[in-house]
């Protein structure tokens, strides 16, 4: 940071001031003798001078003198958030005024009339003030007046208070120097450890406490925010009330005041300093970061400084020092960078740990933002960005980012975006870093670390990212200050030199393609050569450097020194005819003071550009132009154009920059040249610019005589400035005759289309015209003119602006205004795209129906069906163009197999049977038995279906599943069986010629299934399964029903299916329904069978013979011959068909068969029936 004293206030009746404060809405309020109570605010800046740059203007707008205090006024403080001002005075009055139409008034008074007040502190959030007094009451109360609480501190003295920034907690500071901690209900909770005054003696007085509440959040995380200082100097920086191990300052002067910055980024101190060889003191401010690190010492006159004050912005302080108010301006140093186009800053958000930084291209006014914890700084070079942060040290490290593990700092390498590169891990603390187009250099104290980021030619971010992966033998280099370098670097990455200590640490270092410079807190500056970074020679000077930058042949290195002097070395002896000028290493004669800032340009090493308080000065052979008013920030220097950026401004609304903050300042040959062509004319102007020589210059002179036609010398200007376009162009314009057409052509050359395009139609040059537009793009136009023009247009040039809007509307996802074109356009091909895009099917389907056979478009659009499950669509596309594979590729992919097998059958595909097997056993693997009889049923493998249906079935009926699901599995197969049947009969008819007789084809058949029934016992009689759980339900529903007549004779079917149903469960209802049926002889012989089965348990065996002997004993078995069941006996042999609606033989000729299954039914039981009792088909 810069600061520097710009304004003096007197005080009328020179009242000697007390206390100053000053809000964020830029009043300054200050108190002082006599009751002196003052309101005064400094203008706001008009948009204009915020456009200019201008640092904050210092004249007064608003000043108020407020009545109402008697005695001496000595605490001022405001709210904030309620715009309230709190005021007291030495006989204890204590006033809260209000803002009212522009002025301040009392709005409320408060007086206790037995002390005196010696501070007052609003929390952050403005609800409550806490007042304490000297006899040690305390008084908490709320933004409307009331009292929340009071307490009296016996036998204390105090003097300050401060509240946390949650206000949970109050801290009081006693007159004997203790700081005493108390929650918000007044209770106390312990003594502050007051590390500063360790090894001290005697009694110090507190001169402020001051706990920055995180409102603009903190510059890295845990960062020291509560301040407390004594009037000796000792200073103690604490992360919270109970940090034990705070930041020590001694500042070796008598302070009377302290304050935090508005960011919590900066404390100054205010006091004054005994001179030795004066006899009065001095005043000094002196600026900390929250970790004690010295910024500045501003001296400041008077007597005697009594109060400070920051504005709200942080840009500007306010000093009381006797009866004046002293403002000094502040040039921050922000994280900031300028890399192609972009201007990259960092500033810290309430809401966020992590800086946030800013990556905002100013061409296309796009920001990228990138969040990054404990960013130290930022530096750019061409096209790229290196932050320098700390490790964080929750992240594990990746063993090749670095040697040494728990490296403490990172350096990233951004591009312009913030997209990271590449990382490297250091040891040591990069407080300097600099980067030219093939290095960057960080810098500690003592050591400072070389990294060649990428080789001299010119490499693309990837090819960084890949150089950077294989980290090569010393593309990182690390070295100590006081190392004597030969440049023969070993290369090694050695961090055990970098920690040893030096009596002459580094402060400034910079660095160009050839040399590195390190500065040395005595004065030396130490040159190196690049790459190969040997020691070349030292330079002496008198003050400490601050910034060190190189011109743009590294021949002269301009330094600002702490001070803020700005001086000059020359490196390289001049040549001979520059008289005067000092040997290599000598000083230049220029020095410059309250310098904050300054720029080389990038191309003439004589040319520069610096900041001196308010104002930008250029120099050229240290001749300075007359200064331009501003406060913006450099960024670049080049083509005698300088780019500014308002920093300032810019971080008041980080998150919305305004391209109004990028100023572009021409310099006074540019200017000069320009005026000069403007007045003078084009021949006098270019001996003007003869004698002071740049490209930019002679291609001013070139567009000016190119504007005026005046081809010879807008020739020799672009030779000059080696613009070889520029040169073609001139020639091409010497070829033309017509002056009006040169004249198009040259508007057309300085971006003036409209102009050109008027000329070109003038001339009747309507295709130029259009050939201009197509240059451009402008399609829109292209189709305007070629639809206006009174000759036919032309139909291909036609197509091709249809395509060209089409493509602009595709481009921006507008899909139907592209249909429209592309139809017209006769682009079929983008057509088809967009009706994909549409989810317009049918468009898409009619597209490929008008297309030819064999069109280059079919199979794409052929694709665009199958990503989206058409299969029909799909397959016509492919067939179309004669690709049959691919469309029986797609039945299968879509699950269509029977499509997917007839396409194969119809083009004599072989492979589809070992496709269809591959796939089913995929499906098999992954136990979807019912999805692979699906795959088979629907490729008409029927065979394989039922094989694999009745393997369900069959292990269905052995879980014991209900019986009726059983049942349906065996139907299902059966059914499936039955299609297998057909299929084999219909293909050998189709097999034999007609003139074969019909029964050779049948026998064929059943020859085929004979085969068939051999390999399988299910196929030899498919029904079986079917008939036997048919017959199990059916005598069970007979027996419920009291049928038991019925139901013996149904159960008796069942001894034929002791294959397919377990016979203890066929036996054992025979049993029930004989025992039911009085039918004792059947019993005993079902008895008999259940008590001689092997598989029954000795158990169940043992109740079975119990349960026959209660039986038996009561009940005869004799045999009552029956002649139903006699023919039901018979028909187990297979004489008589059997009834499936009764399960009683079928005695009658005539009845009724199911055409399916081959079943019978009575005929007079048919007429009860919609469906087949067994296999469930319509009864037609």
């Amino acid at each position: 940071m810069f600061i520097y004293l710009c304004k003096k206030i007197a005080i009328p009746g020179s009242i000697p001031l007390k206390c100053i404060s000053w809000n964020n809405q830029g009043y300054i309020a200050c108190g002082g003798e006599s009751g002196l109570l003052k309101v005064i605010k400094l203008e706001t800046q008009t948009d204009e001078a915020k456009i200019k740059g201008l640092a904050t203007p210092n004249n007064i707008s608003v000043t108020q003198t407020l009545e109402g205090h008697s005695g001496f006024v000595q605490v001022v403080t405001w709210n904030e958030q309620y715009q309230k001002l709190t005021t007291s005075d030495q006989n204890g009055l204590i006033i809260v005024w209000m803002m009212y139409r522009g002025s301040w008034y009392e709005e409320m008074i408060n007086n206790r009339n037995k002390s005196v007040v010696r501070s007052m502190s609003w929390n952050a959030d403005g609800q409550k003030i806490c007042i304490v007094y000297e006899d040690g009451a305390v008084i908490v109360g709320s933004v409307d007046g009331n009292r929340i609480w009071g307490k009296d501190l016996k036998g204390t003295h105090l003097c300050h208070v401060a509240w946390s920034a949650n206000s949970k907690i109050l801290l009081f500071g006693m007159s004997n120097g203790e700081i005493h901690i108390y929650d918000n209900q007044g209770n106390f909770i312990v003594k502050m450890k007051l590390s500063c005054l360790v090894n001290l003696t005697g009694a110090f007085s507190l001169a402020g406490i001051h706990w920055y509440h995180g409102t603009q959040g903190y510059i890295e995380p845990n960062c020291p925010c509560l301040a407390v200082c004594y009037d000796n100097g000792r200073c103690q920086i604490m992360r919270d009330e109970n940090d034990y191990n705070p930041v020590l300052i001694d500042a070796g002067i008598n302070v009377v005041c302290i304050q935090w910055n508005s960011n919590g980024s900066i404390l100054a101190l205010a006091g004054s300093l005994k001179a030795a060889s004066q006899d009065k003191d001095i005043n000094v401010v002196q600026f900390y970061t929250p970790f004690g690190e010295h910024l500045r010492t501003l001296k400041v006159p008077g007597k005697q400084i009594s109060s400070l004050s920051w504005e709200g912005g942080g840009l500007k302080i306010a000093l009381a020092v006797d009866h004046y108010i002293y403002f000094a301006n502040i040039r921050p140093h922000y994280k900031w960078g300028y890399c192609s186009n972009t201007v990259v800053y960092a500033y810290t958000r309430a809401d966020r740990p992590e800086c946030c930084v800013v990556f905002w291209d100013t061409k296309n006014n796009e920001k990228y933002v990138k969040y990054v914890k404990s960013l130290i700084s930022i530096t750019t070079y061409g096209d790229f960005c290196v932050l320098a942060t700390k490790a964080d040290e929750n992240l594990p490290q990746e063993e090749q980012e670095t040697e040494s593990f728990g490296a403490m700092y990172v350096l990233v390498l951004c591009n312009s975006i913030g997209t990271p590169l590449d990382p490297k891990y250091i040891d040591i603390e990069p407080l300097f870093v600099t980067m030219t187009r093939t290095h960057v250099i960080a810098a500690s104290k003592v050591a400072f670390y070389v990294w060649q980021y990428r080789v001299a030619k010119k490499l693309t971010a990837m090819e960084i990212n890949q150089l950077s992966r294989t980290r090569k033998e010393g593309r990182e280099r690390i070295y100590h200050v006081d190392d004597p370098l030969s440049g023969s670097g070993d290369g090694q990455l050695d961090y055990s030199r970098a920690f040893e200590g030096t009596r002459d640490p580094i402060c400034a270092i910079t660095a160009s393609d050839k040399i590195l410079l390190v500065g040395r807190e005595s004065g030396i500056i130490q040159r190196y050569s690049l790459p190969s970074v040997a020691v070349v020679q030292s330079y002496t000077l008198e003050h400490r450097a601050y910034q060190l930058s190189l011109n743009c042949n590294s021949t002269r290195l301009a330094i600002i020194d702490v001070s803020g002097v700005l001086t000059f070395l020359e490196l390289e002896a001049r040549a001979a005819d520059s008289a005067g000028q000092p040997e290599a290493g000598g000083q230049l004669r220029l020095e410059r003071k309250d310098v904050w800032d300054m720029k080389w340009a990038k191309d003439n090493p004589d040319l520069f550009a610096m900041m001196e308080k308010t104002r930008m000065y250029v120099f050229r052979n240290l001749d300075p132009e007359e200064p331009i008013q501003t406060s913006g920030y450099i960024c670049n220097f080049e083509d005698l154009e300088i780019k500014s950026v308002l920093l300032d401004e810019i971080l008041k609304n980080p998150e919305h920059p305004n391209k109004d903050y990028i100023i572009n300042f021409e310099i006074r040959s540019l200017r000069d040249s320009r005026a000069l062509i403007e007045k003078v004319g084009i021949e006098e102007s270019s001996q003007f610019i003869e004698d002071n020589p740049h490209p930019r210059l002679w291609r001013l002179l070139a567009e000016a005589a190119l504007q005026k036609l005046d081809l010879q010398m807008a020739e020799q200007a672009f030779v000059r400035c080696k613009d070889y376009q520029g040169i073609k162009f001139v020639k091409r314009l010497g070829n033309l005759q017509s002056e009006s057409m040169k004249q198009a052509e040259v508007a057309a050359y300085f971006s003036r289309f409209e102009e050109a395009e008027r000329m070109y139609l003038d001339m009747d040059r309507r295709d130029l015209a259009i050939g201009l537009r197509i240059k451009l793009g402008d399609w829109f136009r292209v189709l305007q003119l070629l639809k206006t023009g009174s000759g036919g247009a032309d139909d291909a040039l036609l197509e091709q602006a249809h395509n060209a809007i089409g493509d602009y509307f595709a481009d921006r996802q507008k899909w139907l205004n592209a249909v429209q074109y592309y139809v017209q356009g006769r682009n079929q091909e983008r057509l088809a795209e967009c009706y994909y895009m549409l989810e317009d099917y049918q468009g898409l389907e009619n597209l490929a129906n008008s297309l030819p056979e064999n069109h280059k478009l079919l199979p794409d659009i052929a694709y665009m069906f199958v990503r989206v499950g058409m299969c029909e669509q799909a397959v016509s596309a492919f067939l179309k163009c004669n690709r049959p594979k691919d469309a029986v590729d797609t039945c299968v992919h879509l699950n269509q197999w029977n499509k997917a097998v007839e396409l194969a059958k119809n083009h004599n595909m072989k492979e589809i049977g070992s496709l269809l097997a591959r796939y089913a056993s995929h499906l098999l693997e992954k136990n979807k038995i019912l999805d692979a009889i699906e795959l088979y049923r629907k490729a008409n493998y029927f065979f394989e279906a039922a094989k694999l249906m009745f393997k369900i079935a069959d292990e269905e009926s052995k879980k014991r599943t209900k019986p009726l699901r059983v049942k349906k599995l065996y139907v299902l197969s059966a059914l499936l069986m039955e299609q297998c049947h057909e299929q084999m009969q219909n293909a050998q008819k189709g097999k034999v010629k007609e003139k074969s007789s019909e029964s050779a084809s049948a026998l064929a058949g059943l020859l085929e299934e004979d085969v068939l029934s051999s390999t399988n016992r299910f196929a030899d009689n498919a029904w079986r399964g079917a008939e036997a759980y048919h017959f199990f339900i059916l005598a069970q529903k007979q027996l419920y029903k009291g049928s038991v007549d019925a139901a013996l004779k149904t159960a008796l079917h069942l001894r034929d299916y002791e294959d397919i149903i377990p016979a203890v469960e066929i036996y054992s209802l025979l049993a029930l329904c004989a025992c039911a049926n009085r039918a004792f002889d059947t019993c005993s012989k079902a008895f008999v069978k259940l008590e001689s089965l092997e598989t029954l348990e000795p158990e169940q065996r043992q109740q079975y013979e119990e349960l026959a002997l209660e039986i038996f004993t009561r009940y005869r078995p004799k045999y009552n011959k029956t002649p139903d069941l006699d023919d039901v006996l018979e028909s187990g042999d297979g004489k008589l068909p059997v009834c499936v609606a009764t399960g009683a033989p079928i005695l009658e000729y005539q009845f009724w068969m199911c055409s399916v299954c081959k079943h019978c039914m009575k005929a007079t039981e048919a007429g009860h029936y919609n469906a087949c009792p067994l296999c469930h088909s319509t009864i037609s």
